[in-house]
C-alpha cells in the first residue's frame, strides 16, 4: 500500500456546519502570537571588570624624566675631576668608586629630594618622604625599579583601576620612607623600591582575601612568597635600605585587603541575574574577608600615624629594637655594615688639596688648580668607599 511521504501534522480547527449540505467548511485558524525569545544581553560586571592601564606607564615615564632632570643638575664635568662616559656632557655619571649605579652625585639627590632625617626632622621639610620615592641613585637603579613596575603594576592596574592601584603605590612608598627614615638616620635615601613592595604585598594580601575565587591557588601563593622572600634576602646586602623594602611591604600588604577585596561569585550570580530567575540570597562578601578589611584598615592608619609622630620627635627606632639593623644588613667577612656618615677634612696649598678621610683616617694628595666645594666633597666620596 502507497503511503503519503509527508508527515503527517495534526491541525486543530474550528469548523462550521452548512445548513444547505452537509459538507464541513474549514474557518480561519486562530493562531496565538509567538512571543519572540528574550534577548540575552551579555553585560560587563563592574566588578570584575578589565581597566585598560595607563597610571602605571605614566609612573615609568615620571621616574625616567625625573632620573635625566638629576642627571642634568649634577653636571658632573663641572662639579667633579672625573667623570663616567664624558661624550654625553653634562649628563655623564659620577665615577664608580663614588656611585657604581652610574648615577649622580649625594649631593645632588639631597638638592632634588633625597630622603634626609636630619632635614625631615628639624629642617621641617617633610615632603621628602614622598619626593624620594621618585629619585633614583643611578641607571641600573632606575632599569631594575621600572621593569619591576611595569610587571607587577600592569596586571594590577588591569584588575582594580588606576585609583586604587595609585593610592597604593603612593601610600605604600610613604610608608617604606616612615620605615627607612625610623631606622637609617644617617644616610640618605632614594628609590621607589617601597612602592614596589607594596604592590608586591597586596597581591599577597588579595589572593589572601579573594581566596575562595581563585583556582590555582596554592601554587600561586606559594610562588609569591618565594618572590618576596628573595627580593627581602637581596636587601641584607650593604647599601640596600632594606627598611624602605620591609616598610612599603607592609604598608601594601594591609592596603590589599582594604583595596582589593572582592564579592563572592554567588552575590555576583545573584545580582546580574535575569528578570524572574529566583536565587537563593548570598551575603557580598565573606566574614573572613570583612574582619580582614576592618582590621587591616586600623593598622595601616595606627602605623603610619604613630610611625609619623615618632619621626617627627625624632625617635631612633634602634635604640627599642638593638637587633632590628641586622634586618637591612648582615655583616660578614666580604663586606660591612657601616651607615656612619663619611667626614673629611681637606687642606689646600695652591693648587695641591689633601683629603683625609675622617672614619679611617686615609689621606690622599691631589693636584687640582681652582678646586670647588663640590669637586671637594666628590673626592671625600671616592676616598672614603
Amino acid at each position: 500500500m502507497a503511503t503519503d511521504p509527508s508527515p503527517q501534522i495534526p491541525v486543530r480547527a474550528n469548523s462550521r456546519r452548512s445548513r444547505s449540505s452537509n459538507s464541513i467548511h474549514p474557518v480561519d485558524v486562530e493562531t496565538p502570537p509567538v512571543r519572540p525569545p528574550t534577548p540575552i544581553v551579555y553585560r560587563e560586571i563592574k566588578h570584575f571588570k578589565k581597566w585598560i592601564p595607563w597610571l602605571i606607564p605614566a609612573f615609568v615615564v615620571a621616574n625616567t624624566v625625573t632620573f635625566i632632570v638629576t642627571m642634568y643638575v649634577n653636571d658632573c664635568p663641572k662639579n667633579s675631576v672625573s667623570c663616567i662616559a664624558d661624550f654625553l656632557g653634562r649628563f655623564s655619571f659620577q665615577p664608580f668608586r663614588e656611585n657604581p649605579l652610574l648615577g649622580p652625585s649625594s649631593s645632588t639627590l639631597q638638592k632634588m629630594g633625597a630622603l634626609d632625617v636630619n632635614k625631615v626632622v628639624h629642617g621641617h621639610q617633610g615632603w621628602r618622604l614622598i619626593t624620594c620615592n621618585w629619585l633614583h641613585g643611578g641607571v641600573l637603579h632606575l632599569l631594575a625599579n621600572m621593569l619591576s613596575l611595569l610587571v607587577i603594576g600592569i596586571r594590577l592596574e588591569r584588575e582594580f583601576g588606576f585609583i586604587l592601584v595609585g593610592l597604593l603605590y603612593v601610600i605604600s612608598g610613604f610608608g617604606g620612607s616612615l620605615m627607612s627614615a625610623l631606622f637609617l638616620q644617617s644616610n640618605i635615601s632614594v628609590g621607589a623600591s617601597g612602592a614596589l613592595f607594596g604592590l608586591l604585598g597586596s597581591m599577597l594580601s588579595e589572593l589572601i582575601t579573594n581566596w575562595t575565587i581563585y583556582a590555582n591557588k596554592v601554587a600561586m601563593f606559594v610562588t609569591l612568597v618565594v618572590i618576596i622572600a628573595i627580593n627581602l634576602a637581596v636587601g641584607i646586602l650593604p647599601h640596600v635600605d632594606n627598611f624602605a623594602h620591609i616598610g612599603g611591604f607592609l604598608s601594601g600588604f594591609l592596603l590589599g585587603f582594604v583595596f582589593f577585596i572582592r564579592p563572592q561569585f554567588g552575590w555576583v550570580s545573584q545580582r546580574y541575574a535575569p528578570p524572574g530567575h529566583s536565587v537563593s540570597p548570598r551575603p557580598k562578601f565573606k566574614k573572613y574577608q570583612c574582619i580582614l578589611w576592618a582590621v587591616s584598615l586600623i593598622l595601616v592608619i595606627v602605623g603610619l600615624t604613630l610611625g609619623l609622630v615618632m619621626l617627627l620627635r625624632g625617635v631612633d627606632a634602634n635604640d627599642h629594637c638593638s637587633w632590628c639593623h641586622y634586618l637591612s644588613c648582615v655583616p660578614t667577612s666580604r663586606w660591612r655594615c657601616n651607615t656612619n656618615p663619611t667626614f673629611c677634612s681637606t687642606t689646600q696649598l695652591g693648587s695641591q688639596v689633601n683629603v683625609t678621610c675622617s672614619p679611617s683616617g686615609k689621606t690622599t694628595t691631589y693636584f687640582l688648580p681652582g678646586a670647588s666645594n663640590s669637586q671637594i666633597q666628590s673626592l671625600c666620596s671616592q676616598q672614603c668607599r
